[in-house]
């Protein structure tokens, strides 16, 4: 994966960093080529397709990670606050997008 696609997603402020409060969750988002995908870098997991087969073939972390690595080491993810109260709508519209 080219430096030059991670660099594109993190200017393209297409990381995200959604926020909820007060309890302080945290859920990091990427916007992909067709969808949002959900990210856990601590879990070194994200929803796309590519991380899938990728991880099944012993191939190395999909861009949309990597883009998420870079973007904490850089502190340039975009941050989105939201109420804990969104907590679950949150998370069932990212499921919808799988």
């Amino acid at each position: 994966m080219s430096s030059e696609k991670i660099d594109s997603v993190i200017s393209e402020n297409r990381v995200k960093l959604h926020i909820f409060e007060p309890s302080n969750r945290k859920i990091w988002t990427v916007v992909g080529k067709e969808k949002e995908y959900w990210l856990d870098p601590e879990s070194d997991f994200c929803s796309c397709a590519s991380y899938y087969f990728g991880k099944m073939e012993g191939k190395g972390d999909c861009y949309h990670l990597k883009s998420v690595r870079q973007a904490q080491k850089e502190n340039k993810a975009e941050i989105i606050k939201f109420s804990d109260d969104e907590f679950v709508d949150f998370i069932a519209s990212l499921a919808m997008d799988f």
